[in-house]
């Protein structure tokens, strides 16, 4: 099937992802606060909204941005230079303050479609997420692939599948989750650097990756 990417780049999107959906982030802060505050019924609609915004950015990431590099050199080298810098700034803020999930008092008397759509927009307001999947997703496919859309849609479907697991276990044990972040700094900091060189690799492939 066109759309679907070789083993070896499944392999290694895959491995990229995991890594990516363990280490604490904005959305996995709003899962656990919800959770904590409302209950599991408003943990998982704060996921499910999360998701959602996730498939929108790839929808745009994949349609968009592809469209715009096969058009432009200009535009493919912009974006390049501004996405290497971007995930060479993750890294390093990675190192220096590390990952914090800092679970926070939300409202009480939000209902549950309030709280799902509070999901979407803390992915579609958020600049650094993105950021995030202009230059994350494009690592994965050639810009003169003439599949690169639809393959970008298959690997953001990938995302949200390997993710989903994780997110029902982080609602499901929330408070046994915050309390095993707190207490193993050595395992945190190994998710750091572990994250710090992933974004470092993916600024280098991603400076060295040329345009039509």
């Amino acid at each position: 099937m066109p759309f679907l990417p070789s083993v070896e780049v499944l392999a290694a999107f895959t491995l990229a992802s995991l890594i990516l959906i363990v280490t604490p982030g904005p959305d996995m802060t709003l899962f656990v606060s919800q959770t904590l505050t409302g209950g599991r019924a408003r943990g998982f609609a704060a996921m499910a909204g999360a998701y959602v915004g996730v498939l929108i950015h790839t929808a745009l990431a994949a349609f968009g941005l592809s469209a715009l590099l096969m058009a432009s050199a200009t535009a493919f080298t912009a974006v390049k230079f501004i996405g290497a810098g971007y995930l060479v700034w993750l890294a390093i803020d990675a190192v220096r303050n590390g990952s914090a999930l800092t679970p926070r008092r939300v409202a009480r008397d939000c209902s549950v479609f309030q709280v799902f759509l509070m999901g979407i927009a803390i992915d579609l307001l958020n600049p650094k997420v993105v950021m995030f999947f202009l230059t994350f997703l494009p690592q994965f496919v050639s810009a003169s692939d003439p599949q690169a859309g639809s393959k970008m849609v298959f690997l953001g479907l990938l995302y949200n599948m390997l993710g989903l697991p994780i997110g029902v276990v982080i609602v499901l044990t929330a408070e046994r989750f915050t309390a095993a972040i707190k207490n193993s700094p050595r395992v945190m900091r190994a998710i750091d650097y572990t994250f710090a060189g992933l974004m470092s690799a993916f600024a280098v492939r991603l400076l060295l990756t040329r345009g039509n």
